[in-house]
């Protein structure tokens, strides 16, 4: 490697017009050299003016005039030295082909690298320091490898976050592969039982209806199994990214890390998939219809993920629930056990504690319900109110061209109680439910077997809708209130 002396001393024989070793050297007479060539051009450019104006001559580097052109002598001893850099390189460059392995020379020069250029982004020799690289940053191998393995470092550890949290999703997936298996296979088991009671005239419709719980089954474990190949193929590229990336940490040579490094891209974050889901309802709902028409009687003691029963209303699975005071709107008022909710438009409501609270006119119940079966009542004072259950990731703040978010995103079912009739909510699409308005509405969650129905309350329980789905989180009640409105949070002891 040069030393810096030889280097700075390149420098000085280098001309600052063409940056080029000098030509011909020639000294003004302010002490300044450049090639011969080169002077004269710039002396002829000047005197190239319109006819007039003032001329002069004037030197590139410290700018000092001159009336007339100055007399160019060569600069005999400065010419020497240039001429016997230039040998010295030819025998460098040839010497040093031989002694300094292919892949540590400069590719343009033929000289050992021994900088690296940050604007270029590569690795220079003197020679480049001079001509291509003089005005640009350059720094010493060890420098810029403190600087690269810093980066390489934070990269493995986002990695090694990612693969972890890949495995996780994985888990996740492995799980939903059993829940679509247990629905289907129980929803075939149903179906198979209730046609054998059949006459021979619905035997086809009953292979059919088969054959299609099959075939969803397949496609929605496919997906899954597609999902869960995703993340494997992820996890197996985050393995290799790793082990280069240790392999290449522990390169003990600067060069070669600094050249493999930007072959190293850094892993990309993989979006989480969304989670299948096997609708069970769907394929009931048409076989419903078939036997609706042939008997009545058969339907009626289909199971609850058929046609789901109106649970006991004293029974041990009902809840109390109590209002969350610290997620409720400002214009919320609650009661001093939490068990009324009341939307008081006139002026804000309650202590402002800490915490996120719903923008929307909202409030969370503090309980949230996870395996087994679970039923709570409401009382409700009147229409434009909304019920439902939430996953807690539920959004504090409101949807654009909607008053609640409840039953618009992927975690979250509600029930619309309007004038005239009913509206369910998932993932942003409603159906409408045609029945009369109840004031006591009962809510069955049977978390098992992802079911969640809605029910009217009078002289008998009367099924408003039910919603069929995979829950994967605790669900916690959640309701939103007009102005004006009303909810109370039925008790039993």
């Amino acid at each position: 490697m040069a030393s810096p002396v030889s280097q700075k001393l390149e420098e000085k024989l280098v001309c600052s017009i063409c940056l080029e070793l000098f030509r011909v050297p020639v000294t003004l007479p302010c002490g300044h050299n450049f090639c011969k060539c080169c002077i004269s051009d710039h002396w002829h450019k000047q005197e190239q003016v319109p006819t007039g104006a003032e001329k002069g001559y004037t030197c590139p580097e410290c700018r000092r005039g001159f009336e007339q052109r100055p007399y160019l002598e060569k600069n005999v001893t400065l010419c020497s030295v240039v001429e016997l850099a230039r040998d010295g390189e030819a025998r460098v460059s040839g010497t040093e082909r031989c002694e300094v392995a292919q892949g540590e020379l400069c590719p343009q020069h033929g000289r050992p690298l021994e900088l690296y250029c940050q604007d270029e982004r590569r690795c220079i020799c003197c020679i480049c320091t001079v001509r291509q690289c003089q005005q640009h940053r350059r720094v010493l191998f060890e420098e810029e490898r403190s600087k690269k393995q810093a980066l390489l470092k934070e990269s493995l550890e986002k990695a090694q976050e990612e693969s972890k949290r890949i495995e996780q999703v994985m888990q996740k997936l492995e799980e939903q592969t059993r829940s679509i298996k247990d629905s289907s296979e129980g929803l075939k088991s149903v179906i198979l039982s209730k046609f054998a009671l059949l006459k021979k005239a619905l035997e086809d419709c009953q292979w059919q209806t088969v054959a299609r719980i099959e075939q969803e089954q397949a496609a929605a474990l496919g997906r899954v199994e597609e999902d869960w190949s995703l993340m494997k193929d992820r996890l197996d590229l985050l393995g290799q990214h790793r082990e280069r990336a240790e392999c290449l940490l522990a390169c003990p040579n600067h060069r070669t890390f600094l050249q493999e490094f930007p072959l190293l891209p850094s892993p990309e974050i993989l979006k989480v998939p969304v989670p299948t889901e096997f609708d069970a309802a769907s394929m009931v709902k048409p076989i419903a219809e078939i036997l609706t028409d042939v008997s009545r009687l058969l339907l009626e003691d289909l199971p609850g993920s058929v046609a789901p029963k109106a649970p006991d209303p004293i029974g041990q699975d009902h809840r109390n629930l109590t209002f969350d005071p610290k997620t409720a709107n400002k214009y919320l008022e609650l009661s001093k056990g939490n068990r009324k909710a009341k939307h008081s438009p006139s002026a804000v409501c309650g202590q402002q504690e800490h915490g996120p609270r719903f923008e929307p006119w909202q409030v969370l119940c503090t309980q949230g319900y996870g395996h087994g079966h679970h039923y709570w009542e409401v009382k409700v004072s009147s229409h434009s109110v909304v019920l439902g259950v939430t996953y807690r990731s539920l959004p504090w703040e409101g949807q654009q061209g909607h008053k609640f978010n409840i039953g618009l995103n992927g975690g979250s079912w509600g029930l619309q109680v309007r004038e005239d009739c009913y509206l369910a909510w998932h993932e942003g699409r409603r159906e409408k439910i045609q029945e009369r308005l109840y004031k006591n509405l009962g809510v069955s969650l049977d978390y098992g077997k992802g079911l969640l129905s809605f029910y009217g309350i009078g002289e008998r329980m009367q099924l408003i809708h039910s919603f069929h789905n995979v829950f994967t989180e605790p669900l916690y009640p959640v309701f939103w209130l007009c102005e004006g409105r009303t909810v109370t949070l039925c008790q039993r002891e």
